[in-house]
Formats: C-alpha cells, sequence, structure tokens
C-alpha cells in the first residue's frame, strides 16, 4: 500500500506499483466510490467499447438500433 498526498484541485498521483498491478495506463478510466465501511475505493474501469464485424452490410434499422444501445450504455455509464 502507497501514501499519496491529496494537491490543492483534491488529486492524487496512483503510485507505480499500484498503476502496474492493476494495468492502469494514460488515457484509461477509473470509477471512484465510497464501499460499505466508508472506504474510499478506485477502480479501473474494464468495460471496452462494443465492435461489430458481421461480415454483411447492415440495414438503416440496424445501425439505428446499435447506435441507439451505444448511447445507452454510454448514458448509463456516465458519460465517458
Amino acid at each position: 500500500m502507497g501514501r499519496v498526498r491529496v494537491t490543492r484541485s483534491y488529486q492524487i498521483t496512483i503510485p507505480k506499483e499500484i498503476r502496474e498491478a492493476s494495468g492502469i495506463k494514460i488515457g484509461d478510466y477509473v470509477e471512484v466510490y465510497l464501499d460499505a465501511n466508508g472506504r474510499i475505493v478506485v477502480e479501473k474501469v474494464r468495460r471496452e467499447r462494443m465492435r461489430l464485424a458481421s461480415g454483411r452490410r447492415l440495414t438503416l434499422e440496424e445501425i439505428d438500433e446499435l447506435v441507439a444501445k451505444g448511447l445507452g450504455e454510454t448514458l448509463a455509464g456516465g458519460g465517458d
């Protein structure tokens, strides 16, 4: 466990050993929340964007449906 200091802007630096062990890289997203005991938890977001490899042309309706689904996931995930 590493000890870090909170800056004037309320920022912290994740220690190198924690970043490496969790696979956090530049540009990744993390979620920050309080657990049931009131402890601050920082967790790497492990979801990836949906990829489509259909091997065929899509109809406009299929494209609209996939876009709506993607927007729903983005909005539900906090707009990242």
